[in-house]
């Protein structure tokens, strides 16, 4: 059975010495998140995590979920009363606004939690984790009658939230949708249509759902620009907060998955469902991004976090599976067999795995900073960089961090050799849990766009400014330390690779889109090595100054340092490769032409 246990060390070291979360004390928000609430909160969740969730993981993707003849869903053994726990424990309150009843504690720590959930058990963790996206739209856009209606429910997770975008006949181009809403006198919308791969559409765990969907009003514009959003719950709720009748929205199927068996993916069929407008008519696509941004984020999550777990299991094996010997003489003589993590390979992989997981978890929590320094930062200035940076950072934590979390979990299985193919060790779930979330909530080559067609040139090209002038100065400023100066110039170097490949699209783009669109994905993963790098350094620096001061956990930050010059070696050269890869590629692509690509394919 494979093994998770949370990292709550490393997460401590990120939240408290990295990002120094409890230096943010003075802003609002932040007053009770003082480093002995942080630690319990770290390590309480870790608990609960490993314990209850993990176990579940195996048993839940072997089991799935049940839909029963009268359209009902039923939960694998275990999740409710595991729902149970984590309801009753608040996990799901955490970041939630006071006012309707959460923690109102920094978004940081809501993300520390979905990594630990994610890792232990991401099917489980699917069921709430579109609830905040919701909240956020329902607080943005929803009438103050709404507000009250639903959110105090759903941040207690008594109700939990879903979004429901996609149509068999579209998917990104939502334009395409055929969802229909009609006015009734009352105030509300009859909605009829179809929603497919509706993650948590219908399931055992709470008693009513409320669902977001997107619906086109009659006479409105054939196209983006004349899609609502609508609020349907499950079940209808009255004015005094009771629940009453069923709504017209029924769960039509469960789709068939590759993975994340224990989540409920389900094709909802609306038939007359009761809703209501939230926001203004023919603006519901902006209200929805707030949910998918915040969606895209949480995805990202996932992918590193099978990443993490699948990391775990292979130590742990390569630790105690013994095949041949070590290449330079036998290390453990006395044995028939050294331990397979002698093996240079497996070592190239694992530490590959180590350097990924450690900066991706510095890089998402440094994304949730920026979310409540978005909106709770002194000044205005720094509220409108952190939201900027945010706005860059998205499509990298989403694309770049499932990218690598895929190929991560796919490595982690190769380290098991052919007990990695096998079901009962349990690598082959955390590959194919993995897969989803480089293709949900826009699959990555949306992102890599998103990043390159709109986010570079907001603005004027404010925000990528910003980023380059943060990564160029911090580099600079300890390219003379004997420990730090071949990370930082190897950092820059990478980062100049970057300034290039923004600079060729700048030249090459404008006369012919395409050749943005066919160099996207690999700068997103220019980018992706660079906030890497940038992350890696930061902790080799506070690391370094730990060290200096005495720190009793010595070992701990020694391999830090070694694991971030480990990362600049091996992973911020392939900047320039990426680069090469980029202006090649779309070059290519150009030549190749229409007829040259349809007579190749």
């Amino acid at each position: 059975m494979p093994i998770y246990t949370a990292p709550t060390r490393d997460t401590r070291f990120v939240v408290n010495e990295l990002l120094d979360l409890a230096s943010y004390g003075d802003l609002p928000g932040f007053e009770s998140a003082t480093p002995d609430m942080i630690d319990t909160v770290i390590n309480e969740a870790g608990k609960f995590c490993s314990e209850v969730l993990a176990p579940l993981n195996q048993a839940g993707d072997e089991h799935g979920c049940t839909r029963n003849e009268d359209g009902s869903v039923t939960t694998p053994p275990g999740f409710k009363q595991a729902f149970e726990q984590f309801r009753e424990a608040g996990w799901g309150t955490i970041s939630a606004p006071e006012e309707f009843g959460g923690q109102g504690m920094p978004h940081v720590l809501g993300f520390v939690i979905e990594e630990f959930i994610s890792s232990a058990n991401q099917a489980f963790g699917m069921y709430p984790g579109l609830t905040n996206g919701a909240v956020s739209a329902l607080l943005a856009k929803g009438s103050p009658e709404q507000q009250a209606k639903y959110v105090p429910k759903m941040i207690a997770n008594e109700w939990l939230g879903t979004m429901n975008l996609t149509e068999p006949q579209c998917g990104t181009d939502l334009g395409l949708i055929r969802t229909k809403a009609e006015p009734q006198a009352d105030g509300s919308y009859a909605i009829t249509g179809t929603k497919i791969f509706i993650s948590a559409g219908e399931h055992d765990l709470t008693e009513n759902i409320i669902h977001l969907a997107l619906a086109k009003t009659p006479g409105a514009p054939d196209s983006t620009k004349g899609i609502s959003l609508f609020v349907v719950p499950k079940l209808l709720v009255n004015d005094d907060g009771s629940l009453g009748e069923r709504n017209g929205v029924t769960c039509g199927s469960i789709e068939h998955k590759m993975g994340i068996h224990g989540n409920s993916t389900c094709v909802l069929n609306y038939d007359g469902a009761k809703g209501w407008m939230v926001g203004e008519e023919n603006k519901g696509l902006a209200a929805m991004f707030i949910m998918m941004n915040a969606a895209r984020l949480g995805v990202g999550i996932q992918g590193f976090s099978q990443a993490e777990a699948a990391y775990q299991n292979a130590v742990a094996y390569a630790l105690d599976r013994r095949q041949g010997r070590a290449l330079a003489g036998p290390a453990e003589p006395e044995e028939k067999a050294d331990p397979i993590i002698v093996h240079p390979d497996v070592r190239r992989m694992l530490m590959d795995a180590k350097a990924f997981t450690e900066g991706f978890r510095a890089l998402a929590l440094w994304g949730a900073l920026l979310a409540d320094l978005s909106h709770k930062a002194a000044s205005e200035e720094e509220r409108a960089e952190a939201d900027m940076l945010l706005s860059l950072m998205t499509p990298v934590i989403k694309g770049y961090g499932t990218d690598k979390g895929f190929e991560t979990a796919v490595n982690m299985q190769q380290v098991f050799g052919g007990h990695g193919y096998i079901k009962e060790w349990g690598m082959e779930q955390f590959v194919r849990d993995a897969r989803i979330t480089q293709i949900y909530e826009g699959t990555n080559g949306i992102q890599a766009m998103d990043l390159c067609g709109r986010k570079l040139a907001q603005n004027g090209g404010a925000a990528i400014q910003v980023f380059f002038k943060l990564v160029g100065e911090e580099a600079a400023a300890v390219k003379g330390d004997e420990t730090l100066g071949p990370l930082a110039e190897r950092l820059e170097k990478a980062l100049n690779e970057q300034q290039a490949a923004t600079m060729w699209f700048m030249q090459n783009a404008m006369q012919n889109p395409n050749d943005l669109g066919a160099g996207a994905h690999h700068y997103m993963h220019i980018m992706g090595l660079v906030t890497l790098g940038l992350m890696w350094l930061r902790m080799a620096k506070v690391a370094q100054e730990k060290l200096a001061a005495g720190a009793e956990d010595k070992a701990f930050y020694e391999a830090k340092l070694v694991t971030a010059c480990y990362y600049a070696e091996r992973f911020l050269p392939d900047a320039g490769a990426l680069r090469r890869k980029l202006e090649a590629g779309s070059e290519a692509m150009m030549a190749l032409g229409e007829d040259g690509f349809a007579t190749a394919v």
